[in-house]
């Protein structure tokens, strides 16, 4: 790869990931969510009642920040609170019936944005991209990350 397109690289996906945001925010404030609660909601269903913790984590905010969206989700019926099986101490976010019927719908609201910002990209420049992001995560992935890299490529490979 040239020089001037390494040099690129690092702003090109920062305005990928911006405008992919801002396209998903658009399409998805019909549902009365913002973009941080569908990523939570995401999160939750995904990773199957994890705790604030593990969810702070995920979305690398601060446990008090997750804290305060889960209290807005939970008055707004999308999840709820239950105790830990064996640390009282510890919460685990569930899904309501509401978030998981709701799930779906954003899977094809994040489909459609995907499918918009790869128009006139060919199915083997769209495999080459997906690998190539594989690879980059992996590269810059610590073993803390190591699931989250094995989680990509296995969503990747679908």
């Amino acid at each position: 790869m040239k020089k001037t397109a390494i040099d690129q690289l690092g702003f090109l996906i920062h305005d990928v990931g911006r405008l992919l945001r801002r396209n998903f925010e658009k399409r998805g404030q019909e549902h009365g969510l913002s973009s941080a609660q569908w990523r939570l909601l995401v999160r939750v269903v995904r990773e199957q009642n994890p705790t604030q913790a593990r969810l702070a984590e995920l979305m690398e905010i601060e446990p008090i920040s997750v804290s305060r969206l889960v209290d807005r989700m939970e008055q707004g019926g999308w999840v709820k609170r239950c105790a830990h099986e064996t640390d009282r101490r510890v919460n685990r976010v569930v899904p309501t019936d509401k978030s998981l019927a709701a799930y779906s719908t954003i899977k094809a609201v994040a489909a459609d944005v995907f499918e918009e910002a790869l128009t006139g990209v060919g199915e083997d420049q769209r495999q080459a991209l997906m690998s190539a992001l594989v690879v980059m995560v992996n590269n810059l992935s610590s073993d803390e990350t190591a699931t989250t890299s094995s989680n990509v490529e296995k969503q990747a490979a679908s």
